[in-house]
């Protein structure tokens, strides 16, 4: 019988008891270590790490250059905590909403000797949550004992790795559309357990000959609200009426909301924004990059659906090489330049100037 989780079962629960604030054991060979996310850590739980070992913060190297916090890593930064920090100075430093009222973080020591295997597997994990990627991280001897005793949920470094993931049918259900007309909505399920994924079919596209096509990221305030700071409602509403105008199309309606890292932390990076920087700049404080989004997901989807070729309408190259990296052959870029208000020409002038978006 198989009832142990599977590496992608470890890695959705090990996901949701961090954004609980529970602790998880992730092991490298002997090694191992607890790792804790700085937003959900608790006082008492920090206190309770204390007592196994030296607590270390691990940051983004895109975080430590705003804190001024050297990255012997490359990718990362490891922060000795003080031995008075409490949990108010740790997310001081993974969290840059008063970087700018309280810019003194330190000063930081961060190290420079030893394995931060353990300290990227945790940043990895974190990010994979969708929460500020900073993580506390105690190296523990036993570490298979120590989760066994305390009900940890526990996963290997290649666990934390996110592989391409199967996309699995659910349910598919006629759908007539404003904007769209006839059309079928198809749900796909991913097998880690994690959110659904959504495929707009309009009219009858034919499977044999290229269909015209759109990677749309999820943007609750665009696609819901109607908000004026971003393009996305109106690339939604003009792909879905290009389609409608062409007979056919699929559109496939991504949950990667924020460009990856989710809604919390984008109106983190919206709060940034009001503070004078713009959209690259808020994500790299944050200790994300540019682009967190994972598009073999969109590749994955048209295969399911049967589709090979697609005329894609986008204004970003990168979805076009990620597709075709996919396996998906793109017989032409449709450029969509719709939705400039006063209100996001500036953030559309940092998409084409830092993003390569072609606009």
């Amino acid at each position: 019988m198989t009832l142990s989780p599977a590496p992608l079962e470890r890695l959705n629960r090990a996901r949701a008891d961090l954004r609980m604030g529970l602790p998880v054991v992730v092991t490298d060979g002997a090694a191992g270590a607890l790792v804790a996310a700085a937003e959900t850590l608790g006082e008492a739980r920090l206190s309770a790490l204390r007592t196994l070992g030296k607590p270390v913060l691990a940051l983004t190297a895109r975080r430590a250059e705003t804190l001024k916090a050297r990255a012997y890593d490359g990718d990362l930064a490891r922060v000795a905590l003080p031995p008075d920090a409490g949990v108010t100075w740790i997310e001081a430093l993974a969290d840059p909403a008063d970087d700018l009222t309280h810019p003194m973080k330190g000063p930081l020591v961060t190290l420079r000797d030893g394995d931060a295997t353990l300290h990227r597997a945790a940043i990895r994990l974190v990010k994979s949550a969708q929460l500020l990627p900073a993580a506390v991280v105690v190296a523990v001897g036993s570490p298979l004992d120590l989760a066994q005793a305390h009900g940890l949920s526990t996963l290997s470094v290649d666990d934390t790795a996110t592989p391409e993931t199967r996309l699995d049918p659910v349910i598919a259900a006629r759908l007539p559309m404003r904007l769209a007309g006839a059309g079928r909505l198809h749900v796909f399920r991913p097998q880690d357990g994690g959110t659904e994924h959504y495929a707009v079919e309009v009219g009858r596209p034919m499977r044999d000959a290229p269909v015209l096509a759109r990677l749309h990221s999820a943007c609750f305030t665009g696609d819901v609200l109607g908000s004026l700071k971003c393009d996305c409602g109106p690339q939604l509403h003009g792909a879905l009426t290009a389609m409608h105008d062409a007979g056919s199309g699929v559109l496939l309606y991504l949950n990667q909301e924020g460009r990856g890292i989710g809604l919390a932390n984008k109106m983190r990076a919206y709060s940034l924004q009001d503070q004078g920087f713009d959209t690259v700049e808020a994500n790299h404080r944050l200790g994300f990059e540019d682009d967190e989004r994972d598009f073999r997901l969109g590749a994955e989807l048209l295969r399911r659906l049967g589709f090979a070729q697609v005329r894609l309408l986008t204004n970003n190259p990168r979805k076009v090489a990620m597709l075709e990296r996919g396996g998906i052959t793109v017989t032409e870029r449709v450029p969509l330049k719709v939705g400039l208000t006063d209100e996001n020409a500036a953030y559309l002038a940092t998409k084409a100037e830092k993003s390569g978006h072609l606009l």
